[in-house]
Formats: C-alpha cells, structure tokens, sequence
C-alpha cells in the first residue's frame, strides 16, 4: 500500500515537473516566433521597392498583431508594405498607421536639398553606402525630420547641422539615435 502511495505521489511530481517544463517550453516558442515575426517583418519592409531614403518605416510586433507607422512619399509603398507585412507567416492582424506626405514642390526641392547636404558630406558619406541609406529625410511641410542611426554622437550632430544649414526649411527635428545608446 505504500509503495502504490509513493508512486502516485512521484507521478503527479513528474506530472508537474512536466506542465512546468511544457509551459517554460511554450513560453521560449512564442517568444522565438515574436522574434521570427519581428526579423520577417524588417526584411519585408526593407525589400519593398519604393522603399527610398525620403521615406521612414516602423512597426511593431504584438503576438501576431503587428502595427506599422512612418511617413511615406508614396501611397504604393504604403499599401505594398500592408501586403507585404499580412502575408508573413504567423502575422493574424495588421493595423495601417502609415501617413502619405503631401504632395508638394516646395518639398521635393527641400528633400534634394537635405540629401545633397547630408550625403554629400564626407563625415556622412559612408550612411548611404548600404541598400536602405542609414539617415532617412523626412519632409512634411518645409519641416524636417532625420531618423536613422548613427555610430556617434559627432555625426548627429554634423547631420544636424548640414540639415539646418539648407534654405526653406521650416525646422529640423533630430531623432538619430547612436549605435548603443537606444
């Protein structure tokens, strides 16, 4: 009789020990396949096409709910990175808090302007060596924006500067972040 007790007591110890490690095992799954979603989604969105320096995209992965969010100069690139995002396996809801900028001269002439000024820079340079350019420009009514990452705080600030140094611009909002220091 007590050995019939003894073992009944081990087998609902490894009984528990076994849900514990399913559940330590599940949790170690979903978090992977967060981060299987996270690193498909970066991938979807920076093989998009239209995908240019001028543009800046954003999401962020909740389960299988992923929310994208950024400025776009082209109302294709928001709805192919929509496309894109939904058909990644293991995304179940997509929420579209993508803006269009406006259409406008004034900022197209504005956005070269950046461009020449910050990429022409030899400190800067090497940003827009890769395929998606480090620095993105965002231009929205003569206001603009940088975001990117940067490898120090010297080239914030050169950035900073070579953008506010260029003509018809409103303001200049400096979110580059240095490598490190996120």
């Amino acid at each position: 009789m007590k050995t019939a007790g003894i073992r009944t007591t081990f087998a609902a110890a490894l009984a528990v020990c076994a849900l514990a490690l399913a559940g330590a095992n599940y949790a170690r799954a979903q978090k992977d396949d967060r981060g299987s979603i996270q690193r498909e989604v970066l991938h979807e969105l920076r093989m998009l096409p239209y995908y240019t320096v001028f543009d800046d995209l954003e999401y962020k992965v909740e389960g299988g709910h992923v929310t994208l969010s950024g400025d776009v100069t082209n109302p294709t690139l928001k709805s192919d990175a929509v496309a894109a995002v939904k058909s990644i396996n293991g995304v179940t809801e997509v929420t579209d808090n993508i803006k269009v900028l406006p259409l406008s001269p004034d900022d197209n002439r504005i956005r070269q302007a950046e461009y020449r000024a910050i990429y022409g820079e030899p400190q800067l340079s090497k940003y827009g060596w890769a395929s998606v350019q480090g620095i993105h420009i965002i231009v929205d009514n003569g206001h603009v924006t940088l975001k990117g990452d940067v490898d120090n705080q010297g080239d914030r600030n050169v950035a900073n500067i070579r953008a506010n140094g260029v003509p018809g611009v409103f303001s200049v909002e400096n979110q580059l972040t240095v490598h490190g220091e996120h």
